[in-house]
């Protein structure tokens, strides 16, 4: 290659677009119990993206009715529904490692067997691995809210995510949304009034009551302490 072409690269990168994510990449180290929660209970209850389309009767055992859950960081809440919720199947994603190993460590405490999690992107997690029609519930719960303006065009819940989730779902099936960021929460309430075959169980343009099964955190806790709102939206699939 000639010094001008490799002058003329450097001048003029070529421009690479960027695929949505479902997570930005922290590292961090696992505490003795997440790594034992890994080390355990990750051949038992992991799930690999690798391994394709999911078969979900298999990987419980069972059929039921089946929650995904979207970014659940440690899991705490995971682990309550999973528990209050028994005759339902949940998988969770989650990107950072000690979240993962923190669900699996939680569950092995509490005796919970009905969760499973993949350690991967969302988005392709979806794409590869999850059957049309196969989920009852998709919930995402405060989502990184990328509060400042210059980076809001990173945040999750935007129409090719939702694009992404709907024929997942079954019909009747719910998407649940939740954030303590107010301008987060129009967001989410715009781009799901805007999705087609979608309807606002609340009513249109109105947030929902937090529904009986998704935990209160220690955060949304201090949270209401200190006098934030949480904003909860709950949309069913119609077509």
């Amino acid at each position: 290659m000639s010094d001008s072409v490799v002058d003329e690269a450097l001048e003029h990168p070529p421009i690479v677009k960027r695929e949505i994510k479902s997570f930005v990449l922290r590292a961090g180290r696992m505490t003795t119990g997440q790594r034992r929660g890994w080390d355990e209970c990750w051949d038992k209850w992991g799930l690999q993206k690798e391994d394709g389309p999911l078969n979900i009767s298999e990987a419980f055992g069972r059929e039921a009715p089946v929650v995904l859950e979207i970014g659940y960081g440690m899991g705490l809440s995971l682990v309550a529904m999973a528990e209050a919720e028994s005759d339902k199947n949940f998988i969770g994603i989650e990107v950072h490692r000690p979240g993962v190993g923190c669900l699996l460590n939680e569950c092995q405490l509490a005796g919970v067997n009905n969760v499973r999690s993949y350690c991967d992107d969302a988005v392709e997690v979806l794409r590869d691995c999850i059957a049309d029609g196969s989920l009852s519930r998709v919930q995402v719960y405060f989502p990184d809210p990328w509060h400042k303006k210059r980076h809001q065009k990173r945040r999750l819940i935007q129409p090719k995510f939702i694009e992404a989730i709907k024929p997942k779902l079954a019909m009747g099936g719910v998407i649940h949304l939740a954030t303590d960021w107010e301008n987060y929460a129009e967001q989410m309430m715009e781009v799901m009034t805007a999705a087609k075959g979608f309807n606002n169980q609340e009513g249109e343009g109105q947030y929902s009551p937090r529904p009986d099964f998704r935990p209160l955190t220690k955060f949304e806790k201090r949270g209401h302490r200190l006098g934030h709102g949480v904003w909860d939206l709950l949309f069913e699939r119609t077509e």
